[in-house]
């Protein structure tokens, strides 16, 4: 714990000390087309993951990459940490988020993020935040980034399902793009808005992509959250997620971890 401690306060500090020349250095490439943009922002990125690796010792293994289509896709992914906003980015190809307007107005970290060409909604339009999200998301489709939602909405602790949001399914449906769903235990060893970082083997499972063609958006929201949530507790060090609200639990064996 002692250790763990003093590398999570290390990979912090240098993420401290490294982020806002960074933030500026990139808000500088604003002129630059977006995915040439995104490279720069992605800079970042791969500074922080292998910070991760070296410092804390925090490394993943992908299993289902052959999974990943040859088109631009949309991602829907468990949020369970910090870790994989970051991992993402590695794993797939380019990409642009759908998320709240609000994170975009956090210094440095945010003014890098509104340079990636995000899908800034508020949550609280209803129908309004659903067109905006078929609109730009159909934008970022045609200039060939994918695109990452977390369905959840916010990161929920390992052991514990919530009802996911309808927003990705929904793009889906009316743009016919497919749909990649993401499986991981990175809670269990970055928890929700912890500090720690404990060191270990990710898991990440990429799951076969889904046509969304003749399905509803519930229908389609349903079959993604089942296969997502049965995986995480395939996964799962611990072998079991525990239900909130509505949702019951669902046991298997665990995975062992193994080194990358």
């Amino acid at each position: 714990m002692i250790l763990a401690a003093f590398r999570s306060l290390l990979y912090t500090l240098l993420q401290l000390i490294i982020t806002p020349p960074y933030a500026i250095f990139t808000l500088a490439c604003y002129p630059l087309p977006p995915h040439y943009r995104y490279q720069v922002t992605y800079g970042w990125t791969r500074i922080m993951l292998f910070l991760l690796r070296v410092i804390c010792g925090l490394r993943y293994r992908v299993i289902g990459a052959e999974n990943i289509p040859d088109r631009p896709s949309i991602i829907l992914s468990k949020h369970q940490s910090a870790w994989e906003t970051l991992a993402l980015q590695q794993i797939f190809p380019p990409q642009v988020w759908v998320l709240k307007k609000e994170l975009l107005r956090i210094p440095f970290f945010g003014w890098g993020l509104a340079m990636t060409n995000p899908i800034a909604i508020d949550r609280s339009s209803g129908k309004a935040a659903l067109q905006q999200i078929v609109e730009q998301g159909r934008d970022r489709l045609q200039q060939n980034f994918w695109i990452v939602i977390f369905p959840e909405g916010t990161r929920v602790s390992p052991g514990q399902t919530v009802k996911y949001r309808i927003g990705g399914a929904w793009l889906a449906v009316h743009t016919g793009a497919l749909v990649v769903p993401v499986a991981h235990n990175a809670g269990e060893f970055w928890g929700k808005n912890s500090f720690i970082k404990y060191a270990g083997t990710i898991t990440v499972s990429i799951g076969k992509p889904i046509d969304p063609a003749g399905m509803e958006p519930g229908e389609l929201n349903e079959r993604v959250q089942a296969w997502i949530e049965s995986e995480v507790a395939r996964i799962s060090r611990f072998g079991k997620t525990k239900p909130v609200g509505q949702f019951g639990s669902i046991t298997n064996e665990p995975i062992e971890d193994t080194e990358k």
